[in-house]
């Protein structure tokens, strides 16, 4: 296992290396912020010189009516549209494809990715297999299987949570096999987003809860990392600010329009982050459950984070510490008594709205199968601080476990 690791640091190094060099376009997207921004779009679209576009969402947000006030500027802005609503919670394979179909027979040139972390993901794959029609979806898994750029692409998010609207990232469950993995590529990153409150105002609070704990995992997990790059760590420390300042406060009193947009930039700013710095394996842990039993990203993520974090330890401690200093947790004592008590803070924050601490479906003879497919995920990319091995993993996921 030791010539494994130092493999695995090696592997990270040298990917530090090219991230953080030009060879990709990190610029940021432009943005259009603030209440009623949506409906800006579609004239925003038009001065790209679109005229056709589809509009990749789900069902829920159609029926919510949250998409009707988009729809009335995009008539008047001659923008011709195409809805796509058949996104499910975690897109798979044939759900993409439909997504690319959609495109390909209606003619688009670009597409609007409305939504959570799900539509988002569904319409970066389904852009890929448009301007890569040779490559299969299961043929882009991994680092940098994309080959062509995507057609303009423009993100909407609706929870403040995934920061997709910023990332290199998809997520695809593949239903034959159970599996939920990940698509790596700047090529995916959305050269334009929108973020508007209001669109997030009508989210119930356990959604508010867990998109926002998915949020803090992506800035906690790149921070602690080691692949942290140019702005990465400043990004990632103003979205841990912003969250522990805004989500309870969004939670308990969703109309807040503040609170709202303050958690949308800092899912933006945790995106920035992580898409170049990268996760680790709660992220990894989490994806293989909801590959095998569905579990919600985003509940995943908040169950999962204080789990890894213990497992870390004292590699963790140094930048755990200064977290706990920004997010205003603990300010004196010794590194490892403020990471302590920032773990024991997420701890808390999630008592208190309501997320429980494992899951009652996880079953012992998959326990193995998740561990060693979480492993194939995180392992050599994710920069962890501490590495794990199949057992350490096995042993983690059983404290997951809440027996019925």
């Amino acid at each position: 296992m030791n010539l494994k690791k130092a493999f695995y640091r090696v592997y990270q190094t040298a990917f530090k290396v090219v991230m953080g060099t030009n060879l990709f376009n990190w610029k940021e997207p432009e943005l259009l912020e603030g209440a009623g921004s949506v409906r800006k779009l579609p004239e925003f679209v038009k001065s790209k010189g679109l005229k056709n576009i589809l509009v990749v969402t789900d069902k829920g947000l159609t029926g919510l009516h949250l998409l009707d006030g988009m729809f009335e500027e995009m008539e008047k802005a001659g923008v011709k549209y195409t809805v796509f609503d058949g996104v499910q919670p975690n897109p798979s394979i044939e759900n993409i494809e439909q997504a690319r179909e959609a495109y390909i027979t209606n003619n688009c040139e670009g597409i609007i990715a409305f939504g959570g972390g799900s539509p988002m993901d569904c319409a970066k794959a389904a852009g890929a297999r448009v301007t890569n029609p040779k490559k299969s979806v299961k043929k882009m898994r991994g680092l940098l299987h994309i080959r062509r750029p995507l057609p303009p692409l423009f993100a909407v998010p609706t929870t403040a949570g995934t920061g997709s609207e910023v990332t290199l990232a998809a997520v695809v469950t593949d239903e034959s096999t159970h599996e939920k993995y990940p698509i790596n590529d700047p090529k995916l990153r959305p050269k334009y987003a929108v973020l508007d409150p209001e669109l997030t105002l009508g989210l119930p609070p356990h959604i508010t809860s867990t998109t926002g704990m998915d949020a803090l995992t992506h800035a906690v997990e790149a921070y602690i990392g080691r692949s942290n790059v140019a702005n990465t760590a400043e990004y990632a420390e103003k979205a841990v600010k912003l969250i522990f300042e805004n989500i309870e406060t969004a939670y308990a009193d969703g109309k807040n329009v503040q609170a709202r947009q303050n958690m949308l930039k800092a899912s933006y700013y945790a995106g920035m982050a992580f898409t170049r710095a990268y996760v680790g394996y709660v992220h990894a842990i989490g994806h293989n459950l909801g590959g095998f039993y569905h579990v919600p990203h985003g509940l995943a993520m908040a169950t999962i984070l204080p789990h890894v974090l213990d497992y870390y330890g004292d590699k963790a401690y140094a930048r755990l510490a200064k977290l706990a200093v920004i997010s205003g947790v603990k300010t004196d004592g010794t590194d490892e008594e403020k990471a302590k008590a920032f773990i024991a803070e997420i701890r808390n924050m999630n008592a208190r709205m309501n997320i429980p601490t494992g899951f009652d479906c996880i079953k012992d003879e998959d326990i193995s199968t998740i561990a060693q497919r979480a492993l194939k995920e995180g392992n050599p990319l994710y920069p962890v601080p501490k590495i794990m091995d199949i057992t350490d993993c096995m042993a983690l996921i059983k404290e997951l476990q809440i027996t019925k």
